[in-house]
């Protein structure tokens, strides 16, 4: 059975880049959020098997819905996203419980390979 995803980033076009890698390497796009808030919501009721979380949002960052997700999950599945430059942010991340980390612009093996190694 094909993984199921949750995809946050408040581009719209990221979301569509990330979705379209996804779906040709045969993952099931459950939801997708614009905001920390919107993807702990959807977290909660979907339950993804994983979630590819932007770390730079409104309403609420990448990290305190990282936080908030491992609270209800602990062994939440969540690769952060992020551009160049952001590499405190990308530790707090992972001390926070994140799996992995991919830079944009993305590039379909990285995530691929990031996801597969994340869900082993």
């Amino acid at each position: 059975m094909a993984h199921s995803v949750l995809i946050v980033d408040d581009a719209a076009f990221m979301r569509m880049m990330i979705k379209d890698i996804l779906t040709k390497n045969g993952f099931n796009v459950v939801g997708e959020a614009q905001d920390g808030q919107q993807a702990v919501e959807k977290f909660t009721e979907l339950k993804p098997d994983l979630v590819t979380l932007d770390i730079t949002m409104p309403e609420k960052d990448g990290i305190t819905a990282l936080k908030e997700m491992k609270e209800i999950e602990p062994n939440a599945t969540i690769i952060m996203c992020s551009a160049m430059g952001q590499q405190a942010m990308v530790i707090d991340a992972i001390q926070a419980g994140a799996k992995d980390f991919v830079v944009k612009p993305f590039q379909a093996e990285r995530v691929i390979e990031a996801i597969n190694k994340a869900l082993d």
